[in-house]
């Protein structure tokens, strides 16, 4: 019996007898990969289901996929362009009076090459997805070169920066910017509401406004392509039935209230419909509008599971909807009776897996703490299912030539937490208040690896992306090792978010580095020393880049997240923080970079420390008057920053394909700013140290473990004696040693091998033993050439 069956044995000894359940992304979302969210509650009920005897169907629809397709097909297009004709010719009309000749002349070539589109539509989706039914590869040469194919602003801003003629190699990146050319139009024509991905500047934009939801419920999309869709599969599923609607973004909320009150009219009390997801757990976490209910039965906050258990414990052998009957329930928000019931348990989110989970509020009742440990225990052992999802059908998108930027956005990865929040949780701008950051709590990485690999074998996708707050470098050194010794099955591909910091060293980017890791994305926000005080990062820039220094060497990707805006952040602090990133990019230390404009939240450990008394400088504003959103908080000077992001945004844009690095940092702004305080070497300079540091620590003692990343040593004799030979990262080396014991060190070596049979117990050889066989003088020269010590 697992430790979350003796957890939960006795919570309730009646369960529910039947009820399918229907886990549903609304769109729109990332387009060539699913989000997570479905994948743990699939594997959370199918699990419950189980233990439960519970009877019934469990699956997870992925409608931002599925919309996609609706739209951008033959089909769609057709009905698209015939319904959008009139307001096309109108709007540019409109256009052309106002001077506007671009826009009146691409709004009329839609319209033109409306059955263009519509011909070329199915064959621009294979060359960018392969579950189409036919292939798309040999239409790329007419598609590249044609005078007869259509083409869209997007696409042509391209082919005219290519300085040569096009070939096959750019039908990808084409049909990619295809897709957002029709976009671009399906918005000025047909729904203003539409794009292709709902993601803006600040990372956490609030839908403030309810009314503004609710009419948003009217649009053309939704109504014409949505609605049919909906339909479509539910028609075989019979109640009663539990829904699970995930918002992970403010963009996908006007469609999950649209499925919420599709299946409501659909199956009337048959339906209990939950509303959950990043969004909600931090836009909606007091929310006390009355007229969300309307639309659904209730919201589960965080992971989920504790606030479903609550209830299937409650219901017993009855309907979930029967148990709302005005009592509250661990992380559940319902209304009963025209009154708002709050969830019990919330108190619980200052509760971190890593001590006692009664010992942060005596006051918890038992079976608040009990579905706290549930939910624990459940973190450590779900493994993501993923196997309702087709990956065939995502389309893989090369709208950029970036090479990080790409992985966003080419490549089926399965997403995954190696651990649940984060484990510094103390950055200012950051919701450290809530679960979801402060709980944290890692996985079982063997027992996660193990069932990665039978998801990789059902699916057939071995990308990784684990999107972890921050993930912990002891678990993506596991992980690392398990993907070394992965017997004949492949490996994983992978890449995650990390925090720039000490433990990245050398050794560990080359492990991880030869243990499938491909990228990192991790957060730097303000590049000065004053500026990661200021968002007490809990690093410094020598660290930073001692990191990337490592990872690049190690030949993994690095991004970096950066922030302006600050409310307290001076026109020094942003332009020495801008040419800090701009030197960064001359040395090939980061690989692509984004600027997030400073948002202040409720949770924020910033906001936390004003309501203190701390930031008297800090002013925010009076709530709003609508009461659905709360987190965002504006406060007085926000929009001052907003001058600085065209600048800060074309030159990043710039500098993340290689052009006009050189150019000074303050000649991208249209008015002065003070020339930089930051040194013309500062990241050079900071480069030699860590040279300095690393090469000190190839030639320290040989203690800790050690793992062989080399390739097969073999010895090599001649009159002169006994040489070893390897390979590493690309290159042929040799090393001199004694004849008498080269064929020993040799072997020695190859065992060494994080894939070597004889590690069957753990991972690693002892430092000393190594030290001894080698022989001090080979150790140390066998180090940063492959010879690897563990953490």
């Amino acid at each position: 019996m697992s430790s979350f069956q003796n957890l939960t044995k006795g919570m309730s000894n009646d369960s529910i007898n039947s009820m399918n359940t229907v886990i549903i992304q609304p769109p729109l979302v990332q387009l060539n990969t699913p989000y997570p969210a479905g994948a743990y509650l699939s594997a959370f009920f199918r699990r419950i289901y189980k233990e439960r005897a519970v009877s019934g169907s469990i699956v997870w629809y992925d409608l931002s996929e599925a919309l996609f397709h609706e739209i951008f097909c033959r089909e769609g297009l057709q009905r698209l362009f015939t319904e959008s004709e009139n307001n096309a010719l109108r709007a540019a009309a409109g256009a052309e009076r106002r001077g506007d000749d671009n826009t009146a002349f691409q709004l009329r070539r839609y319209v033109s090459e409306s059955i263009l589109w519509c011909e070329w539509i199915d064959r621009i989706i294979a060359a960018v997805s392969s579950g189409t039914g036919f292939s798309g590869r040999e239409f790329v040469h007419e598609f590249v070169r044609s005078a007869h194919v259509p083409r869209g602003m997007r696409m042509e801003q391209y082919l005219s920066a290519l300085n040569r003629e096009p070939s096959a190699d750019d039908a990808e990146v084409l049909a990619s910017l295809a897709l957002a050319d029709i976009a671009d139009y399906i918005s000025a024509a047909y729904d203003n509401n539409f794009e292709l991905v709902r993601y803006a500047e600040s990372p956490a934009a609030s839908t403030g406004d309810f009314s503004s939801v609710e009419r948003a419920l009217a649009s053309p999309v939704l109504t014409a392509f949505y609605e049919p869709l909906l339909k479509k599969i539910t028609a075989a599923i019979q109640g009663p039935v539990l829904f699970c609607i995930s918002v992970p973004f403010p963009g996908t909320l006007a469609a999950a209230l649209f499925t919420a009150q599709y299946v409501q009219q659909q199956y009337g009390t048959d339906a209990v419909v939950a509303l959950g997801g990043g969004y909600v757990n931090t836009e909606l976490r007091n929310m006390h509008d009355v007229r969300l209910f309307k639309y659904i039965d209730f919201i589960s906050y965080d992971r989920g599971y504790g606030s479903f258990l609550a209830l299937f414990d409650a219901a017993g052998e009855r309907p979930v909807k029967e148990v709302l009957d005005g009592r509250s329930f661990y992380k559940v928000r319902y209304m009963h009776d025209g009154t708002i019931i709050n969830p019990a348990g919330m108190e619980a989110d200052t509760v971190c897996a890593g001590r006692s989970v009664g010992s942060s509020s005596g006051k918890q009742d038992d079976a608040v703490v009990k579905y706290v440990q549930a939910e624990n225990e459940l973190t450590k052992e779900l493994v993501p299912d993923y196997s309702d999802i087709d990956f065939s059908r995502y389309p893989h998108l090369a709208d950029t030539g970036n090479p990080m930027q790409r992985i966003w956005n080419d490549g089926a990865w399965m997403k995954v937490f190696l651990a649940y929040g984060c484990y510094w949780h103390r950055c200012a701008f950051c919701d450290t208040t809530l679960e979801y950051v402060r709980g944290y709590l890692m996985a079982d990485t063997e027992h996660l690896f193990n069932g990665l690999r039978e998801q990789a074998a059902k699916t057939g996708v071995y990308g990784l992306h684990f999107v972890d707050e921050a993930c912990p470098p002891s678990a993506l050194q596991h992980f690392a090792l398990l993907n070394c010794r992965k017997g004949n099955a492949p490996r994983f591909t992978y890449w995650g978010n990390i925090r720039f910091e000490k433990t990245f060293t050398r050794d560990l980017a080359d492990l991880l580095s030869y243990g499938g890791m491909t990228g990192v994305s991790a957060g730097i926000e303000i590049a000065t020393g004053s500026g990661l005080s200021a968002v007490n990062k809990g690093t410094d820039m020598k660290h930073i880049v001692s990191a990337c220094c490592a990872f690049k060497e190690a030949g993994i990707l690095v991004h970096s997240y950066m922030i302006y805006g600050f409310w307290n952040q001076s026109e020094q602090d942003l332009i020495d923080s801008m040419e800090t990133l701009r030197q960064l990019f001359a040395a090939g230390l980061i690989d692509s970079a984004f600027w997030h404009k400073f948002t202040l939240t409720r949770h924020s450990t910033v906001y936390r420390e004003w309501e203190q008394g701390k930031h008297p400088d800090l002013h925010p504003l009076p709530d709003r008057g609508d009461p659905f959103a709360e987190n965002d908080i504006r406060f007085e000077g926000e929009k001052k920053s907003e001058r600085y992001a065209d600048a800060l945004n074309s030159s990043l844009e710039s500098w993340m394909n290689g052009r006009k690095i050189t150019v000074p940092a303050v000649s991208w702004f249209p008015f002065r700013m003070p020339e930089p305080a930051v040194k013309k070497n500062f990241i050079d300079s900071l480069i030699k140290e860590y040279e300095k540091t690393r090469d000190e620590s190839f030639c320290g003692p040989g203690t800790g473990r050690y793992v062989w990343l080399g390739g097969k040593v073999f010895v090599l004799t001649g009159s002169r004696g006994a040489q070893l030979c390897w390979s590493y990262m690309g290159d042929l080396l040799y090393a001199d040693t004694d004849r008498t014991s080269a064929r020993a060190a040799s072997d020695t070596l190859n065992k060494a091998r994080p894939d070597a049979e004889e590690h069957t117990a753990g991972f690693g050889t002892d430092g000393s033993m190594l030290s001894r066989l080698l022989g001090r003088k080979l150790f140390i020269e066998l180090r940063g050439k492959g010879l690897c010590r563990l953490l």
